[in-house]
């Protein structure tokens, strides 16, 4: 007998149940079409995930019972498919559900239950509890050990959710109560070789059971995360059978023989997906993650303020991607020290791309600044306070048309400037959406050639060749570089790397090869500018550390850890 299960890869958003729904019973439709007899939806795929402290709130859990029982009614007419869903689970809101004495009647779990007509099969409660990185379940959820395996057409099926599949316990678990084949939810965020390290974990359970894994994870952007779908299958020799896409919403089909052996194949439709470059794979990152951003959270477009230089290239590119050129809108702000061809180049990237354009001068507002403040600064003379000025002018300009007009104000920060405190609080580093601010710069290049070497988001070439080959400069006064105040940029992000996302010691990457004074140069310039970094606005994660939710380093702090001690 030939069993299909889908995987339906769909793009959920926290707390909307009623949306999540609809995707839900969308997937099941086109699932039940395809003649599934299973569907596994992403973890927590009816509350959205993750709900953060949303899930210490008695009425979500409350109106996540709701849901789960309207789901229940409006999946009954696809009868036969069991539908495997994931949503928040207290013992006490739901009736039919056995009360363990033993445990807290509020107790709460991340859960995965099984519906078929109508109808709850069985719930399975998640065992192991990610508390690390972007990950803090334990202060939401306890863990249950007990295995829930399900039997349909002779084969027994094990539920596990997410990180269970990153341990050997809970499948091991599944296998003992009879599994035949793990079902896997997820919601597994994307970052830099993310999924190779997720084919990696599951073939190690696979070694361990000789079990096939079917690894269904969600897509889409939820604030700093982005969830790349890329759901899997792999049969119980650790060979991928089938493998969608990433970035978009998708449901596929496998087909299993039942018997002692259960035997994987992909089901017309549903094949191997291509193998991305890792520029591509956070291009679209990126794209997604402001295409949702700015969509789930209502926001009818967004401004850009245009330089000319290649971190604001980049971010227009993403916006005209994700939400398209009409829906886009540019400001150039030029001050007495900037270049004409930046203004060239800038107009010039604005044209190619389609969207409105408009500069604003600042020079007026410099000088009324200047004369305001010239009793207080006499005496001194000029330095960052009248750069920061400038900054500060032009974050105020977009925030005003920002409330004006309800878009939102991208802001154009990297990765490498947000580390060393290259950047300007109440500047460049106003708005809402930070979209370049995990990309250190080197990257933002490699990004600006991929998006200008292909045309999957449109044409080809929309970032200016000079914008790309000049010095970057920030043009607050004569004849400025970057590379005036920093390091140069290959080995500022090497050491960036090394210290802040693999949490080497500044002696291990003088080791490497690193001069021990940029070393302790650009070590403590991380150090000392945390309090900027506290007050940035959130942006795409795609590295496996982030400054953000993954990054908690105290502002106060007199700990120093330099090259010799």
């Amino acid at each position: 007998m030939t069993i299909r299960i889908a995987l339906a890869q769909i793009n959920t958003t926290v707390g909307d149940f009623a949306g999540n729904s609809q995707r839900l019973v969308a997937a099941a439709a086109e699932a039940h079409a395809l003649g599934a007899r299973i569907m596994v939806a992403p973890e927590l795929a009816l509350s959205g995930y993750p709900p953060e402290d949303l899930l210490l709130r008695p009425a979500f859990f409350a109106a996540s019972a709701r849901a789960l029982t309207a789901l229940c009614e409006a999946l009954q007419p696809f009868a036969g498919l069991h539908v495997i869903v994931g949503h928040p689970y207290r013992r006490n809101d739901d009736a039919n559900a056995p009360l363990d004495r033993a445990l807290p009647p509020r107790e709460t779990f991340n859960a995965a239950s099984v519906i078929a007509n109508g109808a709850i099969v069985g719930t399975y409660l998640k065992q192991e509890l990610p508390n690390g990185e972007v990950f803090d379940e334990k202060r939401y959820f306890a863990s249950d050990p007990t295995p829930f395996v399900f039997d349909l057409d002779g084969m027994r099926f094990g539920v596990i959710i997410c990180e269970d599949v990153w341990h050997r316990s809970a499948a091991l678990l599944a296998k003992a109560a009879g599994a035949q084949v793990l079902l896997v939810p997820n919601a597994s965020p994307y970052h830099v070789e993310k999924g190779d390290v997720r084919l990696g974990i599951v073939r190690n359970r696979i070694r361990e059971t000789g079990l096939p894994v079917v690894f269904v994870n969600a897509v889409g952007g939820q604030d700093e995360l982005v969830f790349d779908g890329g759901s899997f299958v792999l049969d119980g020799h650790g060979e991928q059978v089938a493998h969608l896409p990433q970035f978009v919403e998708q449901v596929g089909v496998v087909e299993f023989d039942a018997g002692r052996s259960a035997t994987p194949r992909a089901a017309p439709g549903t094949t191997l997906a291509r193998r991305e470059s890792p520029e591509a794979q956070v291009y679209r990152a990126l794209v997604l993650g402001v295409r949702d951003y700015i969509g789930k959270n209502g926001f009818p477009g967004a401004i850009i303020g245009l330089s000319g230089g290649v971190d604001s290239a980049l971010v227009l590119a993403i916006a005209c991607d994700a939400l398209g050129a009409d829906r886009v809108r540019t400001v150039m702000m030029p001050s007495r020290y900037t270049a004409d061809i930046s203004l060239t180049d800038a107009q010039d990237m604005a044209a190619r791309v389609g969207v409105r354009y408009d500069i604003v001068e600042i020079a007026p507002m410099f000088e009324a600044f200047g004369a305001a403040l010239a009793p207080e600064f006499a005496g001194r003379a000029e330095d960052a306070t009248e750069e920061n000025i400038q900054a500060r002018i032009r974050g105020t300009l977009l925030m005003a048309l920002s409330n004006k007009f309800g878009s939102i104000v991208l802001t154009t920060g990297n990765k490498s400037e947000m580390a060393v405190g290259y950047c300007t609080l109440y500047g460049d580093m106003a708005g809402g959406f930070a979209v370049i601010k995990d990309i250190a710069k080197t990257l933002v290049y490699r990004l600006c050639r991929y998006r200008n070497g292909t045309d999957i988001h449109g044409p080809r070439d929309i970032i200016p060749e000079r914008i790309l080959t000049r010095a970057p400069s920030a043009e607050l006064r004569e004849n400025q570089t970057d590379q005036d105040s920093l390091p140069p940029y290959d080995t500022l992000d090497a050491i960036m790397q090394m210290y802040m996302e693999e949490d080497r010691s500044p002696a291990e990457i003088v080791a490497a090869g690193y001069a021990p004074e940029d070393v302790d140069r650009i070590t403590r310039l991380i150090k000392i500018n945390e309090y900027k970094r506290r007050q940035a606005p959130i942006g795409v994660r795609v590295t496996p550390r982030a400054f953000g939710r993954d990054w908690r380093y105290p502002v106060t702090s007199r700990y120093v850890d330099r090259v010799k001690s």
